[in-house]
């Protein structure tokens, strides 16, 4: 219940945030903004405040907001945004992304300020509080999987990840038992090391870092936090190209690849381990909501982007009637993506 109490509040707060950022820059620019939805309509319920109608919805996937004219009518009303220049309504567009964006990098602000779990080094070993050594990857069927070892696990009273290392190679094929801190719980869990393990993998197949909570002072922890979002960004969109050429080539979603109950199951995990790996999960997920609406792909901002730019190119505006066509097909094929990976996601915790 906790976790799909978290995975709402996430989507919500990042739901609101893309789409206050089109409301306001709309609103800002004299636009009428008919509608401010959350989540895919059939309509639950609705108030009407000033001209705008505020709505929930049944599908909590995202949300909307309906302004005058965005489907290409009402060109000669200054209200409408078919009225205005091409600059101000990519502004617009754009908003919502940027407002992920911001949301990001003011989470890692905070997160730097407070203190983000990082891989602990020599340069900031003395600014770490509460190292650990912790599970980072865990491959598929391999001896840590099924003995019930998790992501963010902590592995207690070893201070070193080459003395862990060493102890598991002296005990392979036999049966040790690991002290495993999981959130603020303590568990013992009972497992065999692989004699020979696949290329690749360790004996217990999973991976390891020191890690520990790192804290700045604030004026860093600014620098940081801008800086890092803007690392993160790069490094989602590279990812991003990889996914696109992974589906183009064998036609295969990666498993990486996570939907909403995928996102829940991270949340929940991050909520037990704590508040600031929370915080850390909700400035990854915002800045993954910013590149993927960036990606030219009809009814995602950057499709609508891509119109506004073919519109200036050409010097006339692409057919409303065919541009809404293509924006609606876009709608039911990233729906359609969204069940297949929901359905994978419920797969994997069968």
């Amino acid at each position: 219940m906790i976790t799909i109490l978290v995975f709402i509040l996430i989507l919500g707060i990042l739901v609101l945030v893309h789409e206050f950022g089109h409301f306001i820059v709309a609103k800002k620019s004299g636009l009428t903004v008919e509608e401010f939805g959350f989540g895919f309509p059939p309509r639950i319920f609705s108030w009407k405040s000033g001209e705008t109608i505020y709505s929930i919805n049944l599908l909590p996937l995202g949300g909307f907001v309906k302004i005058l004219g965005e489907d290409g009518s009402e060109t000669n009303n200054s209200k409408s945004f078919s009225s205005k220049s091409i600059v101000i309504r990519s502004l617009i567009t754009a908003a919502g992304v940027m407002m992920n964006f911001a949301l990001g990098a003011m989470l890692l602000i905070i997160g730097f300020y407070i203190g983000l779990p990082q891989v602990v080094s020599e340069e900031n070993e003395t600014l770490a509080k509460n190292v650990q050594i912790q599970i980072i990857a865990i491959n598929h069927n391999s001896p840590a999987e099924k003995a019930g070892l998790k992501l963010g696990d902590s592995i207690e009273n070893f201070s070193e990840i080459l003395i862990f290392q060493d102890f598991i190679s002296k005990n392979k094929g036999q049966e040790i038992n690991l002290k495993i801190k999981r959130g603020q719980g303590n568990l013992e869990i009972k497992t065999v090391p692989r004699v020979s393990p696949p290329e690749g993998e360790g004996a217990l197949g999973i991976a390891l870092a020191k890690t520990g909570l790192v804290s700045y002072p604030w004026y860093q922890s600014v620098w940081l936090g801008i800086k890092s979002s803007f690392i993160i960004t790069w490094e989602i969109i590279k990812g991003f190209f990889g996914l696109i050429k992974n589906l183009l080539v064998s036609g295969k979603v990666p498993q990486e690849v996570a939907g909403p109950v995928g996102i829940a199951v991270l949340a929940g995990q991050a909520t037990a381990l704590g508040f600031v790996y929370l915080l850390q999960l909700v400035a990854l997920i915002s800045l993954n909501l910013a590149v993927l609406n960036l990606i030219p792909f009809p009814a995602l901002d950057g499709g609508r982007l891509l119109f506004l730019a073919i519109e200036k190119i050409k010097g006339s505006k692409v057919n409303p009637k065919i541009e809404n066509a293509i924006h609606s097909v876009g709608i039911v094929l990233l729906l359609v993506l969204v069940a297949l990976i929901t359905y994978r996601d419920i797969l994997k915790l069968l």
